[in-house]
This record gives C-alpha cells, sequence and structure tokens, in this order.
C-alpha cells in the first residue's frame, strides 16, 4: 500500500466523499479524505500527498482559496478541482489559481481516472512542478499565461491565453468545443475554431498540418506535450 500514489479528496459532501474513495482505491490508489480545507491544510501539514482531488463551493475557505494559497507557500502538489459550475469563466478561475485541471459535475468516472492518471504521469516527468508545459520549441507558464520561443516571448491575446491555459491543463486529452466556446451554440463554436487557427498559427511550423495542436474528429481539440 505504501507504494501506491496517495490521494487527498477533499470535498464536504460526504456521499461524493464516499463514492471516490471506493472508486479510486479499487482503481490502485491510496485515499484520504478531508471534508473542509481547514481539514485539507492540517492534513497536509502532516503528510504529502502525491494528488488533491478538490472540490470548489464549500462552506468557509473555497477550494479555490486553498489553491492559490498553496501555490503561494510553493507546494507544487498537483490540484484536480471538481465543481458544479460548468461555465468556461470558472474553469479559467480554477487554472488561473494554480490547479492543474479542472472537471466539472456530474462526471464521468472513467474520465476522472484518466485525469488522474495523467496528471501523475506528468508530475512523474516533472512537467508541472515548474507550471510548465513544453512543446517543440514551445514552454507555457500556465498561471502568469507566458508562451516563449526558446528565450523569445510569443505574443498571445486574452482569448488565446485562455484556450492554452485549457488545453495545456488537459495534455493529450481531448477537449470539446463547447468546454471552450462562451456559450453552447454553432456561433460559439466558430469563435472556437478561429481562436484555434490563430493559435495554431503561432505555434505551429505548418498550421494547415498541426502537430502541437491537433483536430480530434467528434472529440475537439488536443494539445500534444513533450
Amino acid at each position: 500500500m505504501d507504494d501506491l500514489p496517495h490521494i487527498l479528496v477533499v470535498d464536504d459532501d460526504r456521499r461524493i466523499r464516499q463514492l471516490l474513495q471506493t472508486f479510486l482505491m479499487e482503481n490502485g490508489f491510496r485515499i484520504s479524505a478531508a471534508a473542509t480545507a481547514a481539514e485539507a491544510r492540517e492534513k497536509m501539514r502532516i503528510m504529502a500527498y502525491d494528488l488533491v482531488v478538490l472540490d470548489i463551493m464549500m462552506p468557509g475557505e473555497t477550494g479555490l482559496s486553498l489553491t492559490q494559497s498553496l501555490r503561494a507557500e510553493r507546494n507544487g502538489v498537483p490540484v484536480l478541482m471538481l465543481s458544479a459550475l460548468a461555465d468556461p469563466s470558472d474553469r479559467i478561475a480554477g487554472l488561473e489559481t494554480g490547479s492543474d485541471d479542472y472537471l466539472a459535475k456530474p462526471f464521468e468516472p472513467r474520465e476522472l481516472l484518466l485525469r488522474i492518471r495523467g496528471l501523475l504521469r506528468r508530475q512523474e516527468q516533472g512537467g508541472r512542478g515548474r507550471g510548465e508545459v513544453s512543446f517543440g520549441p514551445y514552454v507555457f507558464h500556465l498561471q502568469r499565461g507566458e508562451l516563449r520561443r526558446g528565450e523569445e516571448p510569443v505574443r498571445l491575446t486574452s482569448r488565446e491565453k485562455e484556450f492554452l491555459r485549457v488545453l495545456a491543463a488537459r495534455a493529450g486529452i481531448p477537449v470539446a468545443r463547447g468546454e471552450l466556446a462562451p456559450e453552447a451554440s454553432e456561433e460559439g463554436a466558430r469563435s472556437v475554431d478561429v481562436q484555434i487557427n490563430r493559435l495554431r498559427q503561432k505555434i505551429e511550423d505548418d498550421p494547415s498540418n498541426p502537430v502541437h495542436l491537433q483536430t480530434v474528429r467528434g472529440a475537439g481539440y488536443v494539445l500534444h506535450v513533450d
């Protein structure tokens, strides 16, 4: 058991905590649980975790505030946020505070498992410990929204930064247009396609044949990182 990845589940809903504990233990993880941010802080004070699954909306201190303070303390533990808030602005807020990924409730347990395994794999490789992802000659810092090619900064619009944050946090996992669009409409989907094409102009040698930011038919877009 000591060799298994140790995950801290933080959620004020007892039923969800128990379901997550059972499901994740059955899939090869050690699990601890906390009902509040204060309880989570106490557990993290005495034990290091490989990953935190954290609800945003909790009484008292929110998951956003807890994540922000962890990053201010230079605690680089990967954080996967859970929330019933599905608006893109809420996902962006979660990523801006320093979370590594964001999953809207209700979610498929298998998707949660894929996200967790992806984050742990990236942590093992050392990429997210610096808050950065790299692809080809580019390095993107998730919190600052900074993209560099070697030593040269690449200028991004605010919308391009938002898109790249979401795609980088979900690196290797397809992101649906509806998760990037401000609203689930045909016009919103077209707007996403336009923004993706503009991003490709900045990060692809051949935007018509992308290597890093690819389309996944029927699923959306995926950013492939090193």
